[in-house]
Formats: structure tokens, sequence, C-alpha cells
């Protein structure tokens, strides 16, 4: 069952320096109800991109923005609404894009890195003519076939792109 058309209200996390832009398909209920991205008590992502940026684990929302603005990463979603099953990608229908394209226009994004096959195939979808995203897995407490320190070294890439920057 859809529950719905579902609209993405949290601002892009980004500023003149960012340089590297990560992507999601679009805030789970638990992120929207926060008003932050991948704030699921479960889900992974802010544990391994602190790892990675050899930084301490973020707790509240203002660490986590500065913990992205300090590393010159932006943060965003692919989708501005679409009608999706609770936080499950699978169930997207009747996607709409965010205007990726406006944002980089305001920084120097050089490197894009999309978190799950769901949120890489509609950026390719929908923005084929804009940087070539590279795919991380998913982040997602729902992704348990692929396991931390697997998550970990493919999230590796993300440190490495910003020291060849």
């Amino acid at each position: 069952m859809i529950s719905g058309r579902v609209l993405h209200e949290l601002a892009p996390v980004f500023d003149e320096r960012s340089r590297v832009l990560i992507l999601g398909t679009m805030p789970s209920p638990k992120s929207r109800e926060a008003g932050f991205y991948y704030m699921h008590p479960q889900n992974r992502f802010w544990k391994i991109l602190a790892e990675v940026l050899g930084e301490l684990f973020p707790q509240t929302i203002s660490e986590r923005r500065e913990l992205c603005l300090r590393h010159n990463i932006a943060l965003w979603d692919v989708l501005a609404s679409c009608e999706i099953n609770g936080a499950s990608d699978s169930s997207i229908r009747n996607a709409v894009p965010n205007d990726i394209p406006a944002l980089l226009e305001k920084c120097p994004i050089t490197a894009v890195f999309t978190t799950g096959k769901k949120a890489h195939e509609l950026y390719r979808r929908f923005f084929p003519d804009l940087i070539s995203d590279i795919c991380l897995p998913s982040s997602s407490p729902a992704n348990r076939a692929v396991s931390e320190e697997k998550i970990l070294e493919e999230y590796r890439a993300i440190a490495k792109a910003l020291k060849t920057e």
C-alpha cells in the first residue's frame, strides 16, 4: 500500500566550499520527523561518515551539519517528492527530482555519491548529463545484507575524493 505523496522539506546542506555531494533518495519518516538527514537511530550513515573522515560520531543535528560543512560535503536527496510506502525505496512511484543542477551552480562540486541503488538509479535517470555518481551501499537499517565493514570500505571513497581535489 502506497502511503501517499511525500514532499521533501529538508533544505540541502552545503556552502560555497562544498566539493562532494552525497545524495540519498528521500528522507525516511524518522528523518522527516527529526528534520534532518539519516536520523533513524539504526541507520549507519553518521557513524560510518565520521569514521572515514577521522571524526567523532556526531550526536546532534548541528554537529552533523557542521561535520559535513567542515569537510566540504554537501548533503541532499535526489527526489523533491514521490509516493512511497514508509522508507521503502522499492515502493517509490511518481518521482519528481530536486533541482540538483541549481545546487551545482552554487558550489564547486566535483564528485557525487549516491547512497543506495535506488538513489543511483534515480540520479542517472533524471540527471544523465551531470557529474557521474559513485553508487555507495545504502546505510539503511533495512540493508543488512551488506556488512558495516563493507560499507565502511566503500565510503572511504568520499574521503579519497576530498583529498584528491
